[in-house]
């Protein structure tokens, strides 16, 4: 994809016929250091049939990717405990295991009851206990929770693995024949579901804070315009109806405003629209291409991208008093602005030099410096970061499909993200879920 401005040049490729609010700082650290290991013991069951989830391998790979811990491999595996009891400590402590997760799974009538148990290798104390129940669909449901509990147990930092993600697939079936989809999964990728399918693009799905409700730009007018849809109900409502460029929505820390581009006055710049009065706001006023806005935790100040320096950089503007101040300057590319919630570390899409080599990098807002290279394929975009910051994904191109990856914030884990047919792009991880 020719990458110039990335909410600009979407929406200009989709015309000719193609196409987070952070909870926690962003913790990123040194790759070098080792992830500690840890034994996630499969979960006994007392059932008759094979369960259609494997628990201990979803909590496992939770505790993976969040590139923090390295689950023994099952097959090192010295014994198999489903309880405190049956823990042989000399077992693990001969594999290098600092910590041994155990846990069973009972039928009760319709539903399953788990038990869990997390213990320390070394003085052989508990580290966290609980039990959770749920149906048999429900199973992923309860691995994830077990692995957010485990997590901030561990860590201090609330667990994101019960949290879901929204991106859009592009099938095509011949010249004019192609198929958007915007699905909604586990923030994995397991369990997609469609929630809207059109002939026409699909562009720029944001989750609301609440997380019952999603932005979108849909060209199904055959010109981009802005969308809210209820995830629950499926009910939604058209939000901008402007000649020109309709693009790039966010929604503001409370969920009352919306942000996004329009061309309508002649140039691509951010406005701010109040969801009850429907109230506009032109926030931006230059000549040169604004867009891709990210909103402050203060929910008064917006970064956004723009080439008012000749290229692609990031910059903040305060919405009250108008003033501008630009945020990167290393890289002849930098774009589509993520935050952490304190606003130490921008996430974004970066280039060095040259005119393809766009990769994934965080930048400490504080202490300064260059920006740090977490993704290691090229022709990234669309970065979203996981509500706790330990994680994030964004899209890019391996043989020729567009794919989703995971990367860990401290770089120690990178893996692709199983999704459905077709090119995926555009991922937005959503926040914490009730």
């Amino acid at each position: 994809m020719n990458i110039i401005l990335r909410g600009l040049v979407l929406l200009l490729c989709c015309t000719a016929g193609l196409a987070v609010a952070d909870d926690k700082n962003i913790a990123v650290v040194g790759g070098a250091n080792r992830a500690i290991p840890i034994a996630v013991v499969p979960f006994g069951w007392q059932g008759g049939s094979v369960l259609p989830e494997d628990m201990a391998d979803i909590v496992g790979n939770d505790l993976r990717n969040s590139g923090m811990y390295e689950p023994i491999p099952r097959q090192n595996m010295i014994s198999l405990p489903t309880q405190a009891s049956e823990i042989i400590y000399r077992d693990w402590q001969a594999l290098g295991a600092q910590y041994v997760l155990v846990g069973s799974i009972v039928p009760s009538g319709a539903r399953l009851q788990v038990q869990y148990a997390l213990f320390n290798v070394a003085t052989q104390q508990q580290v966290v206990a609980g039990n959770v129940g749920g149906t048999l669909d429900q199973l992923r449901d309860m691995a994830h929770y077990v692995a957010d509990q485990s997590f901030e147990k561990l860590t201090g930092i609330k667990g994101a693995f019960s949290t879901k993600m929204l991106y859009v697939t592009a099938e095509r079936f011949s010249v004019n024949n192609t198929r958007y989809t915007l699905q909604r999964s586990d923030y994995d990728g397991a369990r997609g579901v469609t929630l809207l399918q059109s002939r026409e693009p699909i562009l720029s799905p944001r989750y609301a804070p609440d997380g019952r409700r999603i932005a979108y730009v849909s060209f199904e007018q055959r010109r981009p315009r802005i969308f809210i849809q209820h995830v629950d109900t499926g009910r939604r409502e058209q939000i901008t109806n402007f000649e020109g460029l309709n693009g790039a929505p966010a929604f503001s820390p409370d969920g009352n405003r919306l942000a996004f581009v329009l061309s309508k006055d002649g140039n691509p710049e951010i406005y701010v629209m109040d969801l009850g009065s429907r109230q506009l706001q032109r926030v931006t006023n230059h000549y040169a291409i604004d867009t891709e806005p990210f909103w402050g935790k203060d929910g008064q100040t917006i970064y956004f991208t723009s080439d008012r320096a000749g290229k692609p950089q990031v910059y903040k503007q305060n919405i009250a008093s108008g003033a501008v101040e630009r945020v990167t300057f290393t890289g002849n590319y930098n774009a589509n602005p993520k935050l952490s919630a304190d606003e130490k570390t921008l996430v974004m899409i970066h280039r060095q030099d040259g005119f393809t080599n766009f990769k994934v990098a965080a930048m400490d807002l504080v202490r300064g410096g260059a920006p740090r290279i977490l993704s290691e394929t090229s022709l990234d975009d669309s970065p979203t970061v996981a509500p706790n910051g330990t994680m994030l994904i964004y899209a890019t191109r391996q043989q020729g499909r567009g794919v989703l990856m995971l990367v860990s914030t401290n770089g120690r884990a990178r893996l692709p993200i199983p999704t459905a047919q077709g090119d995926v792009r555009e991922p937005s991880w959503s926040p914490y879920l009730n």
